[in-house]
């Protein structure tokens, strides 16, 4: 027999005809669960957004910088590029490294002359080994047989510290625009799992570069402890907050003095002019007597401030007071004579026949 359909399945039948079978991928769709990032509360971030951030910002430069003077070292094309900043616990770092890899230790000395501990940088085995052959001579090519179980000389691990010494020295002048420090002490450490100057599950900043030398391409791995880089951010935004209240404080005490300058009484005298008399004549003087200035009648007298002239005037009366009247500024005379004269100088010019 044929099946018969319910008034509610035809209906259903219908709907689905006329939404061209959508209905079934939207329950679909419905029915799948978002995503979410999980988050560990056993052990919380204790570095911001903005300082990753600003470890980008710095170690982008530093890769800027390690190219440049490597190209100049090694005398081939080197190339560095920030990949990843990310903050981990010290024991992930420890783990994946293996027995025979070593690392260097740099104790930074900062202002605050506080005893903070090291900065570990790890360089993976292939790039170190074609900078060590180009160091000795070769074209930094030949690697074969090196894997995982290959162990450095001891020719290499003095090498080895040589070229890290370089990236070392990289690190001071990439930061050197937010903070001074200064190098004190650089280890190498052959054995990754006796290392002991960091806790295992203590935070840290890992700041993972790409490195290419010519052919090869490897790894170079920074570790930062966070009570080193809690530090070092400290001094970092107290010296940027000294800066805007020394900034601020400029200003006010720039105002204030020039508002008490606006307040202070100045003593101006009137100048009618100087002459050269001698203690004798002076001493024969007696009212009558008349003493030549040297100067026509009717010329401007000097305005006195401070024992400098300001001003020229003309000596007249004001409410039945001997007053001056304010004619012009020496020092705009002179700016007016200058460039009359230059005028003159170049008409002059102007005027000159061509030969």
């Amino acid at each position: 027999m044929a099946e018969v359909l319910s008034q509610s399945q035809i209906d259903a039948l219908m709907k689905e005809m006329r939404s061209g079978g959508n209905t079934q991928k939207k329950k679909d769709t419905e029915k799948e669960e978002k995503k979410y990032r999980k988050y560990d509360f056993y052990s919380p971030k204790k570095i911001t957004k903005d300082k990753i951030k600003l470890l980008k910002g710095i170690y982008d430069n530093y890769s800027r910088i390690a190219s440049s003077r490597l190209n100049g070292i090694l005398r081939i094309n080197c190339e560095l590029e920030v990949l990843a900043v990310e903050e981990q616990r010290f024991y992930e770092f420890s783990n994946a490294l293996s027995d025979n890899d070593i690392f260097i230790t740099q104790t930074l000395k900062l202002p605050d002359s506080s005893k903070q501990p090291p900065v570990l940088v790890h360089m993976s085995q292939a790039p170190m080994l074609s900078m060590i052959d180009r160091l000795l001579g070769g074209d930094g090519s030949d690697l074969e047989g090196v894997d995982s179980s290959y162990s450095y000389t001891d020719i290499e691990l003095a090498l080895y510290q040589k070229i890290m010494g370089y990236f070392l020295d990289f690190t001071l002048d990439a930061w050197a625009n937010y903070i001074h420090i200064e190098s004190e002490n650089i280890d190498l450490e052959e054995n990754p799992s006796l290392f002991q100057e960091i806790s295992l599950d203590e935070t840290i900043a890992i700041i993972i570069l790409k490195i290419v030398t010519g052919a090869t391409e490897g790894r170079i791995t920074v570790c930062f402890p966070r009570t080193l880089l809690s530090e070092m951010f400290a001094i970092i935004d107290s010296s940027k907050h000294r800066a805007d209240i020394n900034d601020t404080e400029e200003i006010d005490s720039r105002n204030s003095i020039l508002s008490k300058i606006t307040r202070t009484s100045l003593t101006v005298k009137a100048s009618m002019g100087k002459s050269e008399v001698s203690i004798g004549d002076i001493k024969s003087l007696k009212p009558g007597d008349i003493i030549d200035l040297g100067r026509p009648k009717g010329s401007e007298i000097e305005l006195i401030v401070g024992g400098k002239q300001w001003f020229s005037g003309t000596l007249g009366t004001f409410k039945k007071n001997s007053a001056v009247l304010v004619r012009s500024r020496p020092d705009s005379e002179e700016t007016a004579d200058g460039a009359e004269e230059e005028a003159a100088e170049e008409e002059n010019i102007e005027a000159a026949p061509a030969e």
